[in-house]
């Protein structure tokens, strides 16, 4: 009896991806892989929307980078798409980038993790963003209150639940993030 040769996997690549209909989700590829994340929870939201309180205005006084957030197609390679919770791309001039493709590569990225997405997060992208140098990928967990930081070379992150410090090599001062008021609002399950 002769088998069938096995189908190979599908590949995916941008035209894949911008052929999709807008169906509200999250569709993302890695290394070739699709993957589609269902709308974020609201503790998830609310977590992105205080990193950003803090990012946003200091990175225009800084004049540090230009900050976007989901949904943001950052392209790693033409095999790896992805839609960081909030992403700092370097400043290149007076004005943002108009389309994905001008932007280079982002100084920092960040991912809320939510039970969906944790291991994704932790394992498939952390690796993905290591490999494409992005200097740092911080993780913010809401569940464990901490944020870990990630850069390229780390085999372990640095775990950090007080002051959340970054000062990228184009900004003059150091940006602070204190936590605790972010945590503390978040009612623990339990």
């Amino acid at each position: 009896m002769v088998m069938p040769a096995a189908t190979p996997p599908v590949r995916w690549n941008r035209a894949m991806l911008e052929a999709l209909p807008d169906d509200g989700q999250r569709h993302e590829i890695i290394d070739g892989v699709h993957y589609v994340t269902p709308s974020p929870a609201a503790i998830h939201q609310y977590v992105v929307s205080e990193l950003l309180a803090a990012l946003l205005p200091w990175c225009k006084a800084e004049r540090a980078g230009w900050v976007f957030t989901a949904p943001s197609d950052i392209d790693l390679t033409g095999d790896t798409i992805v839609q960081p919770d909030i992403a700092v791309l370097p400043r290149t001039g007076e004005r943002p980038p108009r389309r994905w493709s001008d932007a280079g590569r982002p100084i920092l990225v960040i991912e809320v993790i939510s039970p969906s997405s944790s291991s994704r997060d932790r394992i498939l992208k952390r690796r993905r963003y290591q490999r494409a140098g992005i200097a740092e990928y911080w993780i913010a967990d809401p569940e464990a209150q901490l944020v870990e930081r990630w850069t390229p070379t780390d085999e372990r992150p640095e775990i950090i639940t007080g002051e959340l410090r970054w000062r990228p090599s184009s900004a003059p001062r150091e940006l602070v993030i204190d936590l605790a008021p972010i945590f503390a609002a978040i009612e623990r399950d339990g």
